[in-house]
């Protein structure tokens, strides 16, 4: 199935689809020259999306698989369409300038609860490289072969599918106990949490929460992705609030000195932290990178 789709702005239509990658070998995403492909699990089942966009603007979509209609009736709010700027403005000369350059960025929304929940819950408390590493050998082992004509696409798993892996295969998977647990428990209510989604930010906060092993900050990453929210702050992430502080004041911010800092930006508080990050980008690192775990079966001292 294809559809051609042309933005009521000068949309940056690959660089906003990127935003659903989860790192450089995320088996659900692939780019071939001009195009990127995309495996997602929607409701209606496994579809395979691939977008272009053409030098006047207007973006050309394909699809494959039993949810290729869905895919391609979201792809509007996956490149940006829903996201509303209207009444942002990063009050600093130095954010301002930049995005008086890049006005036309917008965060995307895939509608999708549980595909963005699970790499999420395998970033919790874990080097990028660990989180990655277990997102990828996940889908891998137990994903399946995306529709269509790309070769090595995976879709990936069911939350039935995840709810049948066994305690040691999530070890091999160099995924700890604490992490699968909340995984399985996401995955028995992932109806609920879908239903959740189609009610908005607020709704969908609200059902992760009262998950254990659910808090702030994979709530606002779930809501970034899924749902677009550019008001949905990571906090009690190891480097935001330090970034931010040290961007903006010279010195370093905690949660709470974030929180204050970025009150009068609602609704668009994640907005200005991704403004800055892009500016600014982290500040200086002086420390040794944490080397990632060896004990669990999934990894060899010495090898990555």
């Amino acid at each position: 199935m294809t559809r051609s789709w042309r933005p009521g702005w000068p949309c940056p239509a690959l660089d906003t689809l990127r935003q659903q990658r989860r790192g450089g070998g995320d088996p659900t995403y692939q780019i071939e020259g001009a195009r990127h492909w995309h495996a997602m699990r929607t409701p209606t089942g496994a579809a395979t999306l691939a977008v272009s966009q053409r030098s006047d603007g207007e973006v050309e979509a394909s699809a494959w698989g039993e949810g290729a209609t869905w895919a391609l009736d979201a792809l509007p709010g996956l490149l940006g369409a829903d996201d509303d700027v209207s009444g942002f403005e990063p009050g600093h000369p130095v954010l301002s300038a930049h995005w008086a350059r890049h006005p036309h960025w917008r965060f995307g929304r895939s509608g999708l609860v549980v595909q963005s929940l699970v790499p999420t819950i395998l970033e919790q408390k874990v080097t990028g490289q660990e989180a990655l590493a277990g997102y990828r050998s996940l889908i891998r082992r137990h994903g399946e072969p995306a529709p269509g004509p790309m070769v090595n696409l995976m879709v990936p798993p069911t939350p039935e599918t995840i709810r049948l892996i066994p305690s040691w295969e999530w070890l091999h998977l160099h995924v700890d106990h604490a992490r699968s647990t909340a995984i399985l428990r996401a995955c028995v209510v992932a109806d609920g949490l879908e239903r959740a989604g189609t009610r908005g930010p607020d709704a969908l906060d609200a059902a992760l929460r009262s998950l254990p092993g659910i808090g702030v900050w994979s709530s606002a990453e779930v809501r970034r992705v899924a749902l677009g929210d550019a008001d949905a702050v990571s906090f009690g992430d190891y480097h935001v609030a330090k970034d931010v502080g040290w961007a903006m004041t010279g010195t370093p911010f905690d949660d709470a000195e974030m929180a204050a800092f970025l009150e009068p930006w609602r609704p668009h508080r994640n907005r200005l932290v991704t403004l800055i990050g892009q500016v600014a980008g982290g500040r200086p690192r002086h420390g040794a990178r944490m080397a990632p775990r060896t004990h669990l079966p999934g990894r060899t001292p010495g090898r990555r």
